[in-house]
This record gives structure tokens, sequence and C-alpha cells, in this order.
């Protein structure tokens, strides 16, 4: 079963920023992860906890480690939704302050059903 896929308006604009070839690798990606979202045995997604000084729990990560391009998501189990937060170059520091940073400007509504739809 794959999960359905949205993204914020922040990941939105970074995806559009990258090279073609890129996204096909990032689109490939995210298709793999949806279809097991939680982190292993089952799954392929890596929980975060605290980075860098920020709380990130409920938060998971998908590494790119041949692009240097690293995803951060959240999970909305009622509606079976992956929440696309950020996509960003592979620096920790920068991609989960950023990610910390969406967290508060949305609240909560980054742990639910709310964003961009993936077509």
């Amino acid at each position: 079963m794959n999960w359905n896929v949205r993204l914020t308006e922040e990941a939105v604009r970074e995806y559009r920023h990258l090279d073609g070839a890129i996204r096909k690798q990032i689109l490939a990606g995210i298709y793999k992860v949806s279809k097991a979202p939680f982190p292993s045995p089952n799954g392929y997604g890596k929980p975060l906890g605290h980075k860098g000084g920020n709380n990130l729990t409920g938060f998971f990560k998908i590494k790119y480690q041949g692009i240097g391009i690293r995803i951060v998501y959240t999970l909305v189990l009622e509606s079976t939704t992956m929440n696309i937060v950020v996509i960003s170059e592979r620096d920790d520091n920068y991609c989960y302050n950023l990610a910390f940073d969406l967290y508060k400007k949305y609240g909560d509504k980054i742990f639910r059903d709310e964003f961009i739809e993936l077509q």
C-alpha cells in the first residue's frame, strides 16, 4: 500500500529548483518510502528525535547520499499520508533547523493532512 504524499509550500519550492534528473531520483525515493514509511525492520523511514538542539520527535528522514539531498517528513496515521516538510541539501544543521522552523510556523498542522498533494 502506498501512502498519500503531500508537501509544504517550502518543499514544493525547493523541489522546483532542483535539476530534472535529481527530481526523478527524489520522486523515486519518495515513492519507495511511501510504501513503508515507518522505521525498520518493516519500513524505510529513519526517525529523527532530537537533532541539533531541536526536538524533531515524530519526524522522519530520507537520505540521498549520492546526490546530497535530505527529505524530512511526518506521518498522518488516520489518512495514511506522508507530509514532506523539507527537501534540502544534506547539511544536517540547515536541514534540521529548517524543519524545526517550519514546525514552529505550522504547529500541529505539520501532523495533519493539510498540504499540497504530490501529483
